[in-house]
């Protein structure tokens, strides 16, 4: 089965059905690897149904049987965003409604607009959160930045270049070469 990556004629375009070791994934964002499953994973890394698609460590906390002060939380939430629903990643982060408070305001006011307009914004979340492995992040600012416009065209530019990112940031913390005095900062 050829891989939505393959861009390469396959038979009935001229080409031929062989691949090589080495998928697309593979040399568009190095550490990734063809799982058994036909999806892709990180070297090393569980593969995806052995992530975050299983039981949260702590309960989820609904909003009927939220306190008070989650219950403002989740309303703002809910207003912020407008929609009727509280996603699962607040429902655990009401265990610590410090940290539930803390994290909303501060995510609230970083992703607002800005220098940076609300779709980098997501495509920035998605590249950190595609590069920590963070398979909830990456879902959820996927469909956000998708509501905001982003292509699939534009997800597998951005998911390159995170991946030629990841491998020279490896080359060059390996390699440690010196910083050009061009890059560094005047004054």
């Amino acid at each position: 089965m050829r891989g939505i990556l393959d861009r390469r004629p396959g038979p009935d375009q001229g080409g031929c059905d062989q691949k090589d070791e080495r998928s697309d994934m593979a040399r568009a964002a190095p550490g990734w690897r063809r799982a058994r499953d036909g999806g892709y994973d990180r070297a090393g890394i569980a593969n995806r149904e052995k992530m975050m698609t299983g039981k949260a460590l702590v309960p989820l906390i609904e909003y009927e049987d939220a306190s008070p002060e989650v219950r403002a939380v989740y309303d703002d939430i809910m207003k912020t965003r407008g929609i009727d629903w509280i996603n699962n990643v607040w429902k655990v982060l009401a265990n610590d409604p410090a940290v539930l408070k803390r994290f909303w305001e501060n995510i609230k006011q970083v992703m607002a607009p800005g220098a940076l307009d609300p779709l980098t914004k997501e495509m920035v979340y998605i590249a950190v959160s595609a590069t920590n492995s963070c398979e909830y992040c990456t879902y959820s600012h996927t469909a956000s930045a998708r509501k905001k416009g982003m292509t699939d065209a534009q997800l597998m530019e951005l998911m390159a270049v995170v991946g030629v990112a990841n491998e020279g940031n490896r080359l060059v913390s390996g390699l440690r070469p010196p910083v050009d005095p061009q890059f560094m900062p005047k004054g």
